[in-house]
């Protein structure tokens, strides 16, 4: 990526009432993340769920020219603190998350994190873990540790930093998703098992440097640990707790959840239980139980990419549409896909950068696209 693109896709994050999934929309419809900030306010405002107060919002904003001096100091943070950006765009963002609707636009990352070969698994639940819910962590990542497990957690007190630390320990590696810049580590007290994560794993977040670990922050940092994972754990939680609200994330992006069972009079079984009692979770009392239902040792050779199409085989309307086009050519021009479609243009660009994020198409040069 250039550092220009880096630096309007970290200046689209900043503006108020965009979000993730208009995001993804204004850069579909402008072509490039630097064209949504040279993009007229009318233009802005034909754009499918922008509209004319949105627009003049985005255009006041920008013409204050404040995010892109905030983002120059940001960038200047990333340089010297090594940090790595990972831009929806690129081929470096992980796949598994590009494919949710509301995954961020840009990640900033600390670390050696490698998301390609790798079985994501999160590991969540309580912070008040039990000596029984320790002993089933550490038992179920040294019987992952054969099958290429990449962990996922959120480094929180309890079976978040449990996981990460047995995973240190087994050698398996692990990112923690943070609720914050990373200028700093919350809790602190967890700094020095995150030193110890840094050679084969990391530290990855949404947010700037200078943002706090604020309580409306974890329910987002929650759908990027259920978006970067194929199956999410929960070990044990209480009958409410940040944990189910990221198994709930992850049934609505469609992946697996296990939840491990436990005595009907335990507090901190009563939340997996309930997850299992209402079919949102399959029932885990063992790594046999996840080789069988995820078929893992039938797919041990198959291509990661591969795999990942099973996944939509119901698409949209629109994409089916291109799709559908697209597999009968080897190549074909976003001129050609607008006639034979019939779609308007900012639906088909909307469709196509969809599809990309999907792995299912690839970009060419000359604003061709084939299949991916």
């Amino acid at each position: 990526m250039s550092k220009t693109e880096l630096k309007y896709a970290m200046a689209l994050t900043l503006l108020d009432g965009v979000g993730n999934i208009n995001a993804k929309k204004l850069l579909a419809y402008c072509g490039s993340f630097e064209n949504v900030f040279k993009t007229g306010k009318g233009k802005l405002a034909k754009i499918p769920g922008v509209g004319e107060i949105l627009s003049n919002k985005i255009i006041a904003q920008i013409n204050k020219g404040e995010i892109l001096e905030r983002v120059e100091e940001e960038l200047e943070f990333i340089e010297k603190n090594e940090i790595k950006t990972y831009l929806i765009t690129d081929k470096s963002y992980p796949l598994n998350l590009k494919q949710c609707e509301d995954s961020p636009i840009v990640l900033y990352g600390k670390g050696n994190i490698d998301f390609e070969n790798h079985k994501t698994i999160a590991i969540v639940g309580t912070r008040k873990v039990t000596q029984r819910g320790k002993d089933f962590c550490g038992k179920l990542l040294q019987d992952l540790e054969p099958h290429n497990p990449l962990v996922i957690s959120g480094m929180a007190y309890g079976v978040d930093i449990h996981a990460h630390k047995n995973c240190v320990d087994f050698d398996i590696p692990t990112i923690g998703v943070l609720a914050h810049g990373l200028d700093r580590l919350y809790p602190a007290i967890h700094r020095q098992t995150a030193e110890k994560m840094l050679p084969t794993g990391g530290l990855l977040t949404e947010f700037m440097s200078g943002t706090n670990p604020d309580r409306e922050n974890f329910p987002k940092r929650n759908r990027i640990i259920a978006g970067l994972s194929d199956v999410t754990i929960v070990i044990e939680s209480a009958k409410r707790g940040g944990s189910l609200i990221t198994a709930e994330i992850a049934n609505s992006y469609n992946r697996d959840v296990f939840a491990v069972p436990g005595r009907v009079t335990d507090q901190y079984s009563e939340g997996c239980n309930y997850l299992i009692k209402i079919n949102k979770a399959h029932l885990l009392n063992s790594i046999a139980d996840i080789v069988y239902l995820m078929n893992w040792e039938l797919n041990v050779s198959q291509k990661p990419k591969a795999i990942q199409k099973q996944l939509f085989i119901d698409l949209p309307e629109d994409e089916k549409l291109i799709y559908d086009l697209l597999s009968t050519e080897n190549s074909i021009s976003m001129d050609e896909l607008s006639a034979k479609t019939k779609l308007a243009t900012s639906v088909l660009a909307v469709g196509l950068l969809q599809l990309e994020f999907k792995g299912l198409v690839m970009a060419l040069p000359g604003n061709s696209f084939i299949l991916g």
